[in-house]
């Protein structure tokens, strides 16, 4: 008889600054979700104008404080460029992405027009209207970014909506957006920022993929994201594991901590004499 399916979860933080208690609570929930599995950590560093060596040093050791372990070596984006590469490829002999020339002030501009209405909200922020669709990735230059064409996409794969299961948020239900939906409400979404290369939505997928993580945990502020993460899957034929969308860590007026509550970082709670145990219940973890 076959054994059971191996869980790997990850916690994959940008060292961009001091883990606070959110971060905590991410990581000890992705650790204790890997159950008899592997709990994997994997560093978000794409962003080479703001990560630092020192803030990846200090996580590390917070999150080794924390009772924390992982195999190494441990996976980090910025060395993983040409797998990011080789997947925009991938998409764009398919025709599903295209250069943007647009800047934010831009996109702002053209959605203000009067015959536009209401911009949409997606999950990065208002919706693309479009400007650049049709470009040829032929034209692309150095200071454009690359987007994917979601309504080519959805043709594509022939299908009418894109859905996943959370084991968090009702569990049994499997999650639907319709397409029409998703084109509307999402939009093309950038794949490779200027500079970068790639962009987190990309670059998550394939490295899920790339570790064999069956298990995503994360905040329940992604879960939109997480439709644009499975059609990605879809598209270049990955896996899709199960997520879990846990909840978020709030201060006292009931915003989401941010890397900027330097106040709420693990670093001084150690400094204070907190142990492990105070840290896990002031996430509201007893276990």
């Amino acid at each position: 008889m076959a054994g059971r399916a191996v869980t790997r979860t990850r916690f994959a933080p940008s060292p961009t600054g001091p883990l606070h208690l959110g971060h905590a609570y991410a990581a000890l929930t992705a650790a204790a979700l890997a159950e008899e599995g592997q709990f994997l950590l994997r560093i978000e560093d794409i962003d080479q104008t703001r990560c630092r060596p020192e803030w990846e040093t200090a996580l590390c050791d917070d999150l080794h404080w924390l009772g924390l372990n992982w195999p190494l070596p441990v996976m980090r984006q910025s060395g993983r460029l040409p797998a990011y590469r080789a997947a925009l490829d991938r998409l764009g002999a398919m025709g599903l992405i295209y250069p943007c020339r647009c800047r934010r002030a831009d996109i702002t501009s053209a959605l203000s027009a009067p015959q536009e209405g209401a911009a949409a909200i997606g999950p990065d922020g208002p919706v693309y209207p479009g400007t650049c669709r049709g470009r040829p990735m032929a034209g692309a230059g150095s200071q454009d970014a690359i987007r994917l064409d979601a309504r080519r996409a959805f043709a594509l794969l022939g299908e009418e909506e894109v859905g996943f299961h959370d084991d968090c948020v009702m569990p049994d239900t499997r999650h639907r957006l319709a397409a029409a939906d998703f084109i509307d409400g999402i939009g093309d979404v950038v794949l490779a920022r200027r500079g970068m290369g790639t962009s987190y939505h990309l670059s998550v997928v394939v490295d899920d993929a790339a570790q064999g993580i069956t298990l995503v945990t994360r905040g329940k502020d992604l879960f939109d994201s997480t439709f644009i993460h499975v059609l990605l899957q879809r598209l270049l034929d990955l896996p899709t594991p199960l997520y879990h969308h846990h909840r978020l860590i709030r201060d006292a007026a009931g915003r989401r901590l941010a890397k900027r509550d330097d106040a709420r970082a693990i670093r001084l709670y150690r400094a204070e004499g907190a142990t492990p145990a105070d840290i896990r219940r002031m996430v509201g973890l007893t276990g």
